[in-house]
């Protein structure tokens, strides 16, 4: 078994057959261990991401299609481990001292409460629109269909699209300034 190659080993391994899996372990863990330490920096994550590696080949091994080496295919698992870990630990070592220096960008209530009004105003001013250049509006705002996406779905010529989109937001606009809305959020 020792001198099996890696793609026969791959589909044993698919089939279930555990001693392959320990042929494929011990001929590259060394080496994909050293890659992911290499990238993480810690050897208890690197020994958790080789343990995830390694699962991940057994339990994938029968989508492995061969457009690789079997070592490139472990590789490439072990560096989106490996990333995916980087990603999640500045989270985890987030210490009090710099968790105070971050600022809350996050409304106060006097501001959500002003925009949860004017959406409702917006809505109500939405309304007020004809059908042809709300359900534009509605499209490219909501949806966010392109012009010629629009144009498609309405069936209608896209400088059709533009002229009602310009009509719409003009509308849009008188009616939002007689409820006393100018511009932007507070």
């Amino acid at each position: 078994m020792q001198t099996t190659s890696d793609d026969v080993l791959i589909a044993r391994i698919a089939g279930g057959d555990r001693l392959a899996m320990q042929v494929l372990f011990a001929r590259h863990h060394v080496r994909v261990y050293r890659f992911v330490l290499r990238l993480v920096r810690n050897e208890a994550t690197a020994e958790d991401l080789i343990s995830e590696v390694f699962l991940d080949v057994w339990r994938q091994a029968g989508k492995f299609e061969g457009r690789s080496q079997v070592s490139t295919w472990m590789m490439s698992i072990a560096r989106f481990k490996a990333l995916s870990a980087l990603r999640k630990r500045p989270e985890a070592e987030l210490d009090d001292e710099t968790a105070e220096r971050i600022e809350d960008e996050s409304d106060d209530p006097e501001t959500t409460l002003a925009k949860k009004d004017k959406g409702s105003q917006l809505r109500q001013a939405l309304q007020g629109l004809s059908n042809e250049h709300r359900e534009i509006i509605d499209l490219v705002y909501y949806h966010e269909k392109s012009v010629e996406e629009v144009a498609g779905i309405v069936g209608i010529p896209e400088a059709t699209v533009k002229t009602r989109m310009f009509y719409a937001r003009k509308k849009l606009s008188e009616l939002l300034k007689e409820q006393g809305i100018d511009r932007g959020w507070p």
